[in-house]
């Protein structure tokens, strides 16, 4: 009992094509008995991914999404082919900086902004 002879990793090695951009992906069981595309071959540091988009390979096989607290200073984890298909559109992984994205790409199109005019001072109040 506890042996790890004999045990085998669940749906591990399975890759299929993404339908968007035709390369590789893996497909990985997670804790909810759910399906996964992961990017192959690719562990990047936790750290560096997004707290929603970490997802930690488990001694099993499955993956489970690691969001909860930061991550060790030198654990991996894997991400799903999504973040990195060059077919599927930029996830809007940090929303108040897509929007300032957005308002900056309009401040562009209008141009430089005319100089203020100089304080005059404060007004007479009486």
């Amino acid at each position: 009992m506890g042996s790890a002879e004999g045990a085998r990793r669940i749906g591990h090695g399975q890759t299929f094509n993404c339908i968007y951009c035709g390369l590789p992906q893996e497909r990985i069981r997670t804790l909810d008995d759910d399906w996964r595309m992961m990017e192959p071959d690719m562990e990047p540091l936790a750290h560096t991914v997004p707290a929603d988009h970490r997802w930690i390979v488990l001694s099993d096989g499955r993956a489970a999404l690691y969001g909860v607290a930061p991550p060790d200073m030198f654990q991996r984890c894997r991400i799903e082919h999504a973040l990195a298909c060059p077919k599927q559109g930029p996830l809007d992984l940090w929303p108040w900086l897509t929007a300032m994205r957005e308002e900056n790409g309009r401040k562009a199109e209008r141009g430089p902004e005319p100089p203020s005019e100089p304080d005059e001072g404060l007004p007479e109040v009486g």
